[in-house]
């Protein structure tokens, strides 16, 4: 598409599009289509003029520009694989409608004074007071004494009194903030919901023909198919089970505290969680429906997840309201002067109290997000600022996420490649580190693993159990193989077996009774974690704990050198949690991190717990917060933010109080009009939301 360069500066482009109009859609299309291009750091596109501002690296500036300008070369609106790249909710539709409606509000009013005689004015502005004095009257009725009840009150002693100018004035004002705390509230939301629309991206699709389970692309999947979803794994698309029998947990749908058993008929929802069993399920709505919806749904609802400051600060507006009507009464009783006793109606505190600290939470969820963070309520943010004891999960947190596999030792004359494709075989329905590390290593050996075993069965926090060309197969820990399933090594090797390295993490895996091989697994520190320790302690928290599955000696190793305070080796899910509990019996506050099925229990138990990303969809579902599984450095910068969230609240608090108070005074002491202390009432409101909405972290920087 043909473009002009309209200016140009280091690492900055703007063109303008050769066209004669362009759409919200087609803007939307450009925007993600420059995002996209390699080396490009931010893009913003004007619909009206036609016009893209691109910023680019400067360190390789030459090549990105040539690179951008090529690509606009290529760029038609109409190309598939560019609407593709556009998500369904971008956020520029919701913003023209709010840009829309504040013109016409601005210039319904300008036209009105203009052109309508002084009569006819008077007459609309009662008209207009009858719906703000019906909906003060039915909040009265209903709710007792909050703003509306402040807000007829004002305009009603206005109409009466004959000065139809204030409250016309009155009205204007009440609208424009309406619609900018409508607005504000609205992108705030939209921001976080676009942010966290995180999709399965792949599924385990039984084929009609043979009955043989593919792992294939969610998007792949279409109405009438089938999909198998085991323990721990996400249901990623609405459907009827058709086999098996599973309990879900559907919190983040439904609301429901408890897990719902569901077999075949029962109806089962996207972005639910199976906690135990397995089920087959037919789908009946394709990718896509809803998602987003659901997202902005659990954003609201997250929104009554108040921290204890916001609560307190919302109480308090509700409880302001009768003091201010009283303090208005008061003042006529005191001064006789109407115009004074209306300074004070005209200015309240519920409003920018309760407006700035959900706007406040929300935009800290939002630029949580940005760092790869997804939170799910205030209440969580203010847990995290306030913990002084933090409980780890080795595998997967302190350790990487993508342990490898070292060397599979195998016994009783078993082929090392037959038992690393009977491992992946097995592990492949299971997500947690370990077993994405056997699936990977077969792959990158070409070994290619067709199902040929029964149902598996899987023991969480043990191992997996199945039957496999007849005789029963086992994969786990030492005391799953060898303590409950009680498997032995087989005679004459227990040498080979004693001279295990001890420097790896051990996979057992044993057919018929016998152990077959021991898949060594590298489980290597994270290069960020011994850092990641040393800053949480210098941010406050005393505690740090170290808790795994794994033998002594290997948790030994880990927490000398990553600098924890205390570790505890060989746990059981429910010893994670007993301890959690322990601690909070301690008087202790803690934060919980973990990724697997078995972090679950202690996940719920924590006053916040906290997933990685690429784990056990059941942990990142009852978690109330999901890190990046990338870098461990988002804990401290969720630290970090959640305490500048805490002081913007308490600092926003401290605000709101001092000059609505400074206001009233100036009211009483006739300096300033009703009118005066309604306008720097409202816009203190609006400014004080939209500086709620900025980032923290850049903000303390």
């Amino acid at each position: 598409m043909k473009c002009r360069i309209l200016h140009e500066s280091r690492g900055s482009l703007r063109v303008h599009m050769e066209a004669p109009r362009m759409t919200l859609e087609q803007a939307d299309r450009l925007e993600y289509y420059l995002r996209a291009q390699a080396g490009v750091r931010d893009v913003k596109v004007y619909d009206r003029t036609g016009d893209a501002i691109v910023r680019y690296r400067e360190t390789e500036a030459g090549s990105v520009r040539g690179a951008v300008l090529l690509a606009l070369a290529r760029f038609s609106y109409e190309d598939e694989r560019v609407k593709e790249l556009v998500p369904d909710h971008t956020g520029r539709l919701l913003n023209r409608q709010y840009e829309d409606r504040l013109v016409f509000t601005v210039l319904r009013r300008g036209f009105m004074k203009l052109f309508f005689p002084m009569g006819l004015q008077n007459a609309v502005t009662v008209a207009k007071s009858v719906r703000y004095i019906w909906k003060g009257l039915r909040c009265l009725q209903k709710s007792g004494l909050e703003v509306p009840v402040l807000d007829a009150t004002a305009i009603l002693v206005s109409v009466l009194r004959r000065s139809y100018g204030t409250a016309s004035s009155v009205m204007f004002l009440l609208d424009i903030g309406d619609i900018l705390e409508e607005w504000t509230h609205k992108k705030s939301v939209d921001d976080l919901a676009r942010t966290m629309s995180l999709n399965v991206d792949k599924v385990w699709m039984r084929r009609s023909g043979d009955g043989q389970e593919v792992l294939v692309p969610v998007h792949e999947v279409g109405v009438g198919d089938d999909i198998v979803i085991r323990t721990g794994n996400m249901i990623p698309l609405d459907g009827k089970v058709v086999s098996g029998e599973a309990t879900v947990n559907q919190a983040s749908i439904t609301g429901e505290s408890l897990p719902v058993r569901k077999e075949s008929g029962s109806v089962v929802y996207a972005g639910t969680v199976v906690e135990e069993g397995e089920c087959v399920i037919r789908v009946d709505k394709a990718m896509g429906g809803g998602r987003y919806d659901r997202i902005v749904r659990m954003i609201e609802e997250s929104e009554k997840l108040k921290s204890q400051t916001e609560d307190r600060a919302s109480h308090l507006a509700d409880r302001l309201v009768p003091y201010t009507l009283g303090g208005t009464v008061l003042v006529y009783l005191l001064t006789r002067n109407v115009t004074k006793a209306l300074s004070v109606l005209m200015v309240d505190f519920s409003c920018a109290l309760k407006l700035s600290m959900p706007i406040a939470v929300l935009s800290a969820m939002r630029e949580s997000s940005y760092h790869h963070v997804s939170v799910k309520g205030g209440r969580f943010l203010e847990a995290v600022a306030q913990a002084d004891t933090i409980v780890f999960d080795k595998t997967g947190t302190l350790t990487h996420a993508t342990p490898r596999v070292a060397q599979v030792v195998t016994f009783g004359g078993h082929d090392e490649r037959e038992m690393l494709r009977s491992a992946a075989c097995l592990e492949e329905h299971y997500p947690h580190s370990i077993a994405n590390a056997v699936v990977a290593e077969a792959k990158r050996r070409d070994l290619r693993h067709e199902e040929h075993h029964s149902k598996v069965e899987y023991v969480v926090a043990h191992g997996i159990s199945s039957i496999m060309e007849g005789q029963k197969v086992v994969i786990g820990s030492y005391h799953f193989v060898f303590q409950d399933e009680g498997c032995v090594v087989p005679e004459g090797e227990q040498e080979k077996f004693a001279a295990l390295p001890d420097e790896y993490s051990h996979l057992y895996l044993a057919m018929a009774g016998e152990l077959a091989a021991v898949i060594c697994i590298e489980d290597p520190l994270r290069d960020e974690a011994k850092d990641v320790v040393r800053e949480l302690h210098e941010l406050g928290l005393s505690k740090i704990v170290m808790m795994t599955g794994d033998s002594e000696r290997t948790a030994r190793a880990v927490a000398a050198a990553v600098g924890v305070d205390e570790y505890h080796a060989e746990v059981l899910p429910e010893d994670k949690a007993a301890f959690v509990k322990k601690e909070h019996e301690a008087g202790r506050r803690v934060i919980m991190i973990g990724d697997g099925v078995n972090d679950s229990p202690a996940l719920s138990e924590a006053d916040a717990g906290i997933a990685i990303s690429d784990g056990a969809a059941i942990a990142r579902e009852i978690a109330d917060i999901t890190v990046s599984a990338d870098d461990l450095r988002a804990l401290v910068t969720l630290r970090r933010l959640s305490g500048a969230l805490m002081s913007r609240i308490d600092r926003n608090y401290r605000f709101i109080m001092s000059f609505n108070l400074l206001l009233i005074l100036l009211g009483v002491g006739g300096v300033a009009a009703p009118t005066t202390t309604a306008l720097l009432h409202n816009l203190s409101t609006i400014g004080i939301a939209l500086d709620s909405m900025t980032n923290l972290l850049e903000e303390e920087e």
